[in-house]
């Protein structure tokens, strides 16, 4: 069973579909069909690709690639199209088709054989594989048309190749999920704050996804209709999954507060799934009319793989949701995630990161505490929260940034390590990590980048799945890692000012 399925229960597909020619003749186009229904079947079956890979029948005419492609755009399980040459395949053809497909496209340049034949080789062999100089003439129409694609090269049974192909099916699943995704704003943004601003009319232009508000009223009304038989059964599933402190148990003097919370999560859990949303994002500054802060609510949504993003930040919700479809089936989590505070000590220099309530329970190091703790912001009843550590590994941070003229994608990697210290009178979830390739050089480039201060976080994707994934949304790219230099950033953000003009 593949890991990544439609929300209506369909498996999702990729297509392969191979290039040839009639002028070989039809012995050869029955060995390149053959040949093309082994690699397929061999994609479909590795383990690291999480949908299923679909033979197509070879493409010889442009009325061929044509309807090929218009198929792929009008199948909806389809989420992109591997492509390969495995003759030479006259890319004037193609252009009739490449101009009107709208799924993901990765270009695999590879080649039946592995090996030369040294031995046996002779100029049938050469007519049949001739994907050495076939997949040239292919891309170069692609860049002559100026498309964006992703490129694995290498032989087809390479586990390099396959982890190349794995990335961009992860990517382009999470682009598959946003296209008509519904994302809800419980009131505005936190008022005053600019980069969690942006053009939502732009971003269903270029993403798909569309955002739209509902007064925090139009929740409060579900909230207060919840019924108390349900409201006791989450708590004691509460109890069950956590550990809850003494005071929230059943009888202490705070378990009207984990009833409160719990209300709150089965109100909210439906609002979304009647309205058919995928993510939402609220701000303790317009929350009116509920108790306390949705904290353990939110925590528990994300685990269960909706989008967030805090005081009003839609763009990190749609991608906090995108890297969840992305990480699918991984060992690991994606989280929403802040930059909180700096630990500048000489030589062991790290961030931790945090929020006041809403970190995914789905990046925890054990089982998560169940505390309630005052709130010194938002004017609410104590919120009932999830606290806990973060695993130590390498990680990315992840942000989407409307620069005006066109959105950009910031990562940066980091290695999140254990913390050095229990923290005791930190009430909340949190993680330290060291950014790359230091923190000087790391912090600089963000800040240079216009990073903001929320992200997605996650402990299973890397930069190349973040990178499929900007390159299938047709936005800008920003990587800051391990061979980041700030002269050379510098230059990249002048030039994509240049390019995107």
């Amino acid at each position: 069973m593949k890991h990544i399925i439609t929300s209506a229960g369909a498996a999702l597909e990729v297509w392969f579909v191979t290039g040839s020619q009639h002028l070989y003749g039809e012995e050869t186009l029955k060995q390149v069909a053959e040949h093309s229904r082994q690699i397929a079947a061999s994609l479909h079956e590795a383990a690291a690709i999480p949908v299923n890979v679909v033979f197509k029948p070879t493409v010889k005419t442009p009325d061929e690639i044509y309807q090929v492609c218009v198929d792929a755009n009008t199948t909806k399980n389809c989420i992109g199209v591997i492509t390969w040459m495995h003759t030479f395949s006259p890319a004037k053809m193609w252009i009739g088709g490449l101009k009107v497909l709208q799924k993901p496209l990765c270009h695999l340049h590879t080649q039946f054989n592995r090996d030369i034949p040294w031995g046996d080789i002779d100029m049938d062999f050469m007519n049949l594989n001739q994907s050495a100089h076939g997949d040239r003439e292919y891309g170069f129409i692609m860049s002559r048309m100026r498309l964006r694609r992703k490129v694995v090269v290498g032989h087809w049974q390479d586990e390099q190749v396959v982890a190349g192909i794995a990335s961009w099916v992860r990517a382009a699943a999470g682009w598959n999920d946003w296209q008509g995704a519904r994302f809800v704003r419980f009131g505005d943004n936190m008022r005053q704050v600019a980069v969690t601003e942006g053009d939502k009319v732009e971003a269903e232009l270029q993403f798909g996804y569309s955002v739209n508000t509902h007064g925090i009223g139009d929740l409060v009304k579900v909230i207060n209709e919840v019924t108390d038989a349900d409201v006791d059964k989450l708590c004691a599933n509460y109890d069950e999954q956590y550990k809850l402190v003494a005071s929230l148990k059943k009888g202490g003097d705070q378990h009207e507060s984990l009833k409160d919370a719990a209300r709150i999560e089965l109100g909210l859990r439906y609002f979304l799934e009647q309205g058919n949303f995928k993510g939402f994002t609220d701000t303790f500054e317009d929350l009116h009319g509920m108790k306390q802060l949705p904290g353990i609510a939110t925590q528990r949504l994300m685990a269960d793989g909706y989008g967030f993003g805090g005081e009003g930040d839609w763009k990190t919700s749609a991608l906090v949701r995108a890297m969840k479809v992305m990480g699918s089936g991984l060992q690991g989590g994606n989280s929403f995630m802040e930059d909180y505070t700096y630990h500048f000590e000489p030589g062991n220099n790290l961030v931790l990161g945090s929020h006041m309530l809403e970190i995914c329970p789905s990046i925890a190091d054990g089982k998560p505490s169940c505390e309630i703790h005052p709130l010194g912001i938002g004017g609410k009843a104590d919120p009932v929260r999830l606290v806990f550590n973060v695993a130590a590994g390498p990680a990315i941070n992840a942000s989407v940034i409307d620069m005006g003229n066109r959105f950009r994608l910031l990562v940066n990697e980091v290695e999140a390590v254990a913390p050095l210290h229990d923290l005791p009178r930190l009430p909340v979830a949190r993680v330290l990590w060291k950014p790359l390739p230091d923190m000087q050089t790391a912090l600089a480039a963000w800040i240079l980048a216009g990073g903001a201060h929320h992200t997605g976080y996650s402990q299973n994707l890397t930069a190349e799945h973040l990178e499929d994934f900007a390159d299938i949304a047709k936005i800008e790219f920003v990587l800051i890692g391990k061979n980041t230099n700030l002269y050379q950033l510098k230059n990249e953000l002048r030039w994509s000012e240049i390019a995107y003009k």
